[in-house]
């Protein structure tokens, strides 16, 4: 079961970093930051990817580290929540006839999230019952 939370830590980083790279085509992307500028502006972007290489930093050693675990878990429940607020005020579509990149990027970002919540959420719990 350790393997299978190690290979989840390193998934989850890199599915940040690969998904905000190629989606943003490397930040040069301006259709992404201009349907939600604070959050997802170049700089929002860059930090995702930020969170990724500290998912990937601990995946050896998460046991050591329960408490950032939990901070894992509270970060991707943000991204989450915006995410489901931000399709309740929003058309993908729009997006989509705008950049196929960009409208994918926002179809799928917040379920990444919600998803790793969970996992970071199992993970910590797990920590705190040991």
């Amino acid at each position: 079961m350790k393997n299978n939370i190690t290979k989840l830590f390193i998934v989850s980083g890199l599915s940040n970093i690969v998904a905000v790279l190629i989606l943003s085509r490397f930040f040069t992307n301006e259709t992404i930051p201009k349907y939600d500028a604070v959050v997802m502006s170049n700089f929002g972007l860059l930090m995702i990817i930020v969170w990724g290489f500290a998912y990937i930093s601990v995946a050896k050693n998460y046991k050591s580290v329960k408490w950032l675990v939990a901070v894992f878990a509270i970060e991707k429940s943000i991204y989450g929540i915006v995410w489901i607020k931000w399709q309740l005020e929003n058309e993908v579509s729009v997006i989509f006839d705008e950049d196929i990149m960009a409208g994918i990027f926002y179809s799928i970002y917040g379920l990444n999230d919600l998803f790793f919540f969970g996992f970071f959420t199992y993970v910590f719990i797990k920590l705190i019952k040991n």
